[in-house]
């Protein structure tokens, strides 16, 4: 199976983040559910799980960002809302990123200038964001010639915080330099903003129960399965790896 997952950075851990898209409740019930699914992939697979944010993780396992690379994209939900006393039906939107993570080496080998970086620091904030501590210890970290954004507060000092954070940052620059065909940090000026283009997979739960890829067509009809982890169909079949 790993012998068609030959690109460089196949073989590396991978940090997922979600992000709602617009629509109230409905939109962050969807990011969390996709949250959750991942989650859920991750232990599957034997990977280990580190929640770095709110609705961001880095994934631990061999191999874990060439599974995971061809998530990213546009993720669109159907249902009945749970957040309507009319019960409507609803669609939510959620954007997936998935990011390789650079090996120490690579890591050094990027060098941002202290003025493109804004650091900000606040509380780390337990379930339902409730303040778990007095003292401001997560950290975000802003590229600010992109706009690029990273953050993290699982660790439990500020500098070890700012220190993944800052990784972070570069995992995700440097992934955007090979997006965008780039050999150096400072050839990325225009400001970056998540691209909400065309959904790649959708899942329907009413009026009837279907989760489809757009891109391969690979179908389910367990939706409850598929967002339990279940996403090996899916994957492999994105991947060329049936």
């Amino acid at each position: 199976m790993f012998k068609k997952l030959t690109d460089k950075y196949d073989k590396n851990f991978a940090h997922l983040s979600v992000y709602a898209g617009a629509g109230g409740d409905d939109a962050k019930d969807w990011a969390k559910m996709l949250f959750l699914m991942y989650f859920k992939y991750a232990q599957k697979r034997g990977w280990k799980v580190l929640i770095t944010d709110d609705m961001a993780m880095e994934i631990r396992g061999d191999f874990a960002y060439g599974f995971l690379k061809k998530e990213a994209g546009v993720h669109r939900l159907v249902r009945i809302s749970p957040f309507s006393s009319k019960k409507l039906r609803h669609t939510s939107f959620a954007l997936i990123e998935v990011v390789p993570i650079l090996p120490d080496i690579e890591n050094q080998k990027i060098v941002i200038p202290e003025s493109d970086l804004r650091i900000d620091t606040f509380r780390s904030s337990g379930p339902g964001g409730q303040n778990v501590q007095k003292l401001e210890t997560a950290v975000r970290v802003v590229h600010i010639p992109t706009g690029v954004v990273a953050s993290c507060q699982s660790e439990r000092s500020q500098l070890q915080n700012k220190d993944r954070a800052l990784r972070l940052l570069k995992s995700k620059l440097f992934n955007l330099m090979m997006e965008n065909q780039k050999q150096e940090l400072s050839q990325l000026r225009v400001k970056v903003k998540p691209e909400w283009g065309s959904q790649i997979r959708s899942y329907v739960l009413h009026p009837y129960k279907l989760v489809k890829d757009h891109r391969t067509k690979t179908e389910s009809s367990q939706p409850d399965d598929v967002l339990a982890g279940d996403l090996d169909k899916f994957i492999e079949s994105e991947l060329g790896l049936e």
